[in-house]
């Protein structure tokens, strides 16, 4: 008498599948065919190029806002340096009107002009 099995032993090494690998792939019932393709690619580059121009236009308003500022900057400075000029006249019109020798001067008898 002897036994023989239906059954066939397989090794895990022969079946082609190792260790925490899928062994279930998902098919889809849709299928799209060659204009459907073109027409989402289409959307996608789209869809990119409008956040590459939000991208950029934020950025160009971020250039222009920093100009309005560099131009104000370099107006202020201006005014700064008209400031400091006008306090230095002024401030050397009181220093010698505050002088020693201002207040010692007198002034003339007669004053003449040529004709």
């Amino acid at each position: 008498m002897s036994y023989h099995t239906t059954q066939q032993f397989y090794s895990r090494r022969q079946s082609g599948w190792n260790r925490n690998q899928n062994t279930v792939s998902f098919a889809s019932n849709v299928k799209l065919g060659p204009v459907s393709h073109t027409v989402l690619v289409a959307l996608m580059v789209t869809v990119l190029g409008l956040v590459y121009l939000t991208q950029a236009t934020q950025a160009t308003a971020y250039d222009y806002e920093a100009q309005k500022i560099d131009s104000q900057i370099a107006e202020l400075e201006t005014k700064k340096t008209d400031l400091q000029i006008e306090n230095a006249r002024l401030t050397a019109l009181e220093t010698v009107r505050s002088s020693s020798v201002a207040k010692a001067t007198t002034k003339p008898a007669s004053t003449e002009y040529v004709r």
